[in-house]
């Protein structure tokens, strides 16, 4: 029971960070793990520089596995990174859902910096239809509500507990960064994992 609250705890230190919009935090660092020394970390970015990242105490570990369509039924909790579109419809990036105990984590809609102009919605699943561009799929959170058409091929993943155990060279991961010190390295406050070669899409 114990392990299975810290996971629970990690998976919200890590997914609240994914939350929060880009200007209330300093940094989030995409890449793939090069090298893991002790409580370092070198992460290689997706422009191809090399950042160095020490885990701070407490450094809160989720991890991500491949998931599909199929694992989104009514009323699950997800996050969707997204981009508006002109008819007020928002064009899935990625969908990540959470486990059960997590649902109301950083729920609502806003700004998010996996690409220019990008948003975030983390909320429950109303509805799933199909359409021409792909499952449509109604997001409701407490002050409302957003229609997100999810195309064929969206990176999908299913979010669970992890440790630094599964910081391994190799695997990809979003490095959440309290600022950059002097000597151009990062601490880090949560990290997303991506597990059994799949990389976190968000």
């Amino acid at each position: 029971m114990i392990v299975k609250i810290l996971g629970f705890l990690s998976i919200a230190g890590a997914t609240l960070c994914l939350s929060l919009p880009a200007s209330a935090q300093a940094s989030r660092i995409r890449g793939e793990i090069t090298k893991v020394d002790g409580t370092n970390l070198t992460v290689k970015t997706r422009s191809g520089t090399d950042v160095v990242v020490h885990l701070v105490g407490g450094a809160n570990v989720a991890t991500v596995v491949k998931a599909a369509m199929s694992d989104i039924k009514p009323d699950s909790f997800v996050g969707a990174a997204a981009m508006p579109q002109a008819d007020g419809t928002l064009k899935a990036l990625e969908i990540h859902i959470f486990p059960p105990a997590m649902r109301g984590t950083g729920e609502g809609s806003r700004e998010f910096d996996l690409e220019p102009g990008s948003t975030m919605t983390n909320a429950a699943v109303a509805s799933e239809v199909a359409s021409a561009d792909g499952e449509k799929l109604t997001l409701k959170y407490k002050d409302g509500e957003k229609t997100v058409i999810v195309a064929p091929g969206t990176p999908i993943v299913a979010m669970g507990g992890g440790s630094v155990a599964d910081l391994k060279p190799g695997a990809g991961v979003v490095v959440f960064a309290s600022g950059k010190n002097a000597d151009g390295s990062v601490d880090a406050r949560a990290l997303v994992v991506g597990k059994d070669g799949t990389k976190p899409p968000m």
